[in-house]
């Protein structure tokens, strides 16, 4: 990719006390093919070594460490010192895949008309050994009201995008799905591409495992408020997890008859407004996953 013309990427990493991996996140920044990217690392006030980490890199990044209300309000002040044309973000423990952003960059190049493009991505744990791949699906608002498909470290957008519908620095869980389903109910158009961007790292000190009931209570809380309704397979994945307690990732959920039952009083709660369409989806259940799951 020649380099005249070619768009600014604004790239920004939140960051707490990640010394751990955070090495590796910058380095699958900086060793990328793309040659311009603004690089922007957002730290809430480490007393890990993130910092002398962060300084050793010199004028290869910028950085600023001051308290924040949590990631979603750290990657939003980035994107206010950002200057690019296309804005992206990568946690602190995740990492791009070589070639991600020019990939990225020449799909949205080549598709005007597209203000999101998200790639495929993989589950790696903490030593970055795939896991699996992430669940991504093609497009699809109707399907964004059940579950959040879009594997955000894979995801690249245009900064006219972003300023229209910004994140919500006080939504500190979940807020990448709440910035999806946001976007999508102001117009801004999404496009899946086959390549492998990113992946996404699932440890068990990981904020999505370790408080997972206050990831349930954070998604739950958004739907309701976006839709209005909490679909089947959330009210099931909550059930189950106040029966059992699993992480529901590395300890997967279990289909059983107990948590499908225990998910109807579960649904009804979460929907004291539309009692009989969650009745109704709950009867329709056993007929798909949950019968099969069983068997």
């Amino acid at each position: 990719m020649d380099s005249p013309g070619l768009p600014l990427v604004s790239i920004v990493t939140p960051s707490f006390n990640m010394d751990r991996y955070i090495i590796r996140t910058i380095e699958s920044v900086l060793s990328q093919d793309y040659p311009h990217i603004e690089y922007i690392v957002m730290d809430g006030g480490s007393t890990d070594d993130t910092l002398k980490i962060l300084q050793g890199y010199g004028d290869r990044l910028q950085y600023f460490s001051e308290p924040d209300k949590g990631p979603s309000d750290a990657v939003h002040k980035g994107f206010q010192r950002a200057r690019g044309d296309i804005f992206a973000w990568i946690g602190a423990d995740d990492t791009y895949l070589p070639g991600a952003v020019r990939t990225a960059v020449e799909a949205l190049m080549a598709r005007p008309e597209i203000d999101v493009i998200y790639g495929e991505g993989n589950w790696i744990d903490e030593h970055g050994a795939v896991i699996s791949r992430y669940p991504t699906l093609p497009f699809d608002p109707k399907i964004l009201e059940r579950d959040c498909f879009i594997c955000q470290p894979a995801s690249f957008f245009r900064a006219s995008a972003y300023r229209r519908c910004g994140l919500d620095p006080d939504v500190n869980m979940s807020f990448d799905y709440d910035l999806w389903i946001r976007m999508a109910q102001q117009g801004i158009r999404f496009q899946m591409m086959p390549q492998y961007l990113a992946g996404s790292r699932m440890h068990h000190d990981a904020l999505t495992l370790n408080q997972r009931d206050t990831v349930f209570r954070a998604s739950i809380g958004l739907l309701r408020r976006h839709y209005g309704y909490v679909p089947f397979s959330w009210a099931f994945g909550y059930a189950a997890f106040l029966h059992d307690g699993r992480d529901q990732f590395f300890q997967p959920v279990k289909y059983s008859l107990r948590n499908y039952l225990a998910s109807l009083p579960t649904g009804l709660r979460l929907n004291p407004t539309k009692r009989l369409r969650f009745l109704k989806d709950w009867l329709a259940a056993p007929l798909g996953a949950i019968r099969r799951r069983l068997r």
